[in-house]
């Protein structure tokens, strides 16, 4: 199993607006990508100097659904729009051995 997560950080400008935007988004795709096995996504509530604004843990079965999953269209559109509207973000990938 192959596990991806992605961290992000917001403009300020419509931040909150463009927060829950997104993560209404990213929460669509699952039943638009055949490849995606699953994904959660979390607002933060933390007010600690390191903490991101929104997380994104998701999961595929292999190397080739994550890449499946990178050039999907819906999946592209959804990235389209988070660049505009994020100041950073961060990004994890590794492979899980599930018993």
């Amino acid at each position: 199993m192959i596990v991806h997560i992605v961290l992000f950080n917001f403009k300020e400008d419509n931040r909150e607006l463009n927060i829950k935007k997104v993560s209404e988004m990213l929460e669509a795709l699952p039943d638009k990508i055949p490849t995606l096995q699953s994904m959660e996504v979390g607002i933060n509530y933390s007010d600690a100097e390191r903490a991101m604004d929104l997380s994104l843990i998701s999961t595929f079965d292999n190397r080739s659904g994550l890449e499946q999953y990178a050039i999907h269209p819906e999946h592209v559109k959804v990235v389209e729009y988070i660049k505009s509207v994020v100041t950073e973000s961060k990004v994890v990938d590794y492979e899980k051995i599930v018993n």
